[in-house]
């Protein structure tokens, strides 16, 4: 019976490690077919110009945008989910051991610097930044330009999404601002329940609302890492005044995202090798804290 125990409270332990995952997949895919129907079949808003040529083109152009961002936030998150930011396979010995280094008595190895035990992942991780709860996953030396670009094109994504269902809050709010308008879009769930609002103005005010919450909350994170990116540190060296790896705005791009930093933000396939190996960093100030 503690066997039978164990075994189901493992697998339930990994189904709730993929269900962010498996969320935020729904709710991109979500997000883009709304925004399809919105292209295809709601714009151009006025009647005479549906069946024009430059509808045409505008209707590609948007459809050309979407799958473009859809298939890198994709594709990024893949790569990122595949890429093993861990010590694992790494060789960690030589000829001596350096400033930096410490310990690890979960792992029973020495560890480089800016490498830190992760409890979640339950391994070391290279330049370990922080562990990513919406992929499961541990953000690190490896694994940092991808999820860097897939929240740049998250973000991108959204603001694309929030613009055209613009049109979604207007028409919600065209009868005015009365409490039945400020309840669907604050709480369209009780709406639908309640039987106030039918399932397309529940689908249509939800999605509008998630990408609202989504752009914000993407929003921080992204501005964030770029903060984080052009001062040289990692969301764990951020609370410190310090930055002894901070080589200036152009070496800490080509160190996050490679040596072709200004092209592989356009895809996750062109690609651009890392200037370092994770282990042994260029020390451009002091490493002892302030008094």
């Amino acid at each position: 019976m503690t066997g039978f125990s164990s075994t189901l409270l493992c697998r339930a332990e990994k189904v709730c490690q993929h269900l962010p995952v498996l969320l935020n997949t729904f709710l991109v895919f979500s997000i883009t077919g709304e925004v399809n129907y919105l292209v295809l079949v709601e714009a151009p808003l006025e009647a005479a110009q549906k069946k024009t040529e430059w509808s045409a083109w505008w209707k590609t152009v948007h459809l050309l945008a979407q799958y473009f961002m859809l298939g890198n936030i994709c594709w990024n998150a893949l790569l990122f989910l595949k890429t093993n930011p861990s010590i694992k396979g790494v060789f960690l010995g030589g000829d001596g051991l350096g400033q930096g280094w410490r310990y690890c008595y979960t792992c029973e190895t020495h560890t480089p610097p800016r490498c830190s035990h992760c409890f979640d992942c339950k391994v070391c991780v290279l330049r370990r930044d922080h562990h990513c709860v919406f992929f499961g996953q541990c953000v690190g030396f490896r694994n940092y330009r991808y999820f860097l670009s897939c929240l740049l094109f998250m973000w991108s994504g959204l603001l694309y999404a929030m613009v055209m269902n613009a049109e979604v809050f207007i028409v919600i709010l065209k009868e005015g601002v009365t409490l039945h308008s400020i309840l669907l879009l604050l709480i369209p769930w009780i709406m639908l329940v309640s039987g106030q609002v039918s399932a397309r103005a529940f689908a249509f005010a939800f999605i509008a609302d998630t990408c609202v919450v989504g752009f914000l909350l993407v929003s921080a994170f992204f501005f964030f890492h770029l903060f984080l990116l052009f001062r040289g540190q990692t969301t764990r060296e951020w609370y410190s005044s310090r930055r002894p790896y901070n080589l200036g705005a152009l070496g800490n791009l080509r160190h996050v995202l490679g040596l072709r930093w200004y092209l592989c933000w356009l895809s996750p396939l062109i690609p651009s090798p890392l200037p370092g190996d994770g282990m042994n960093f260029q020390v451009t100030g002091s490493l002892e804290p302030t008094k």
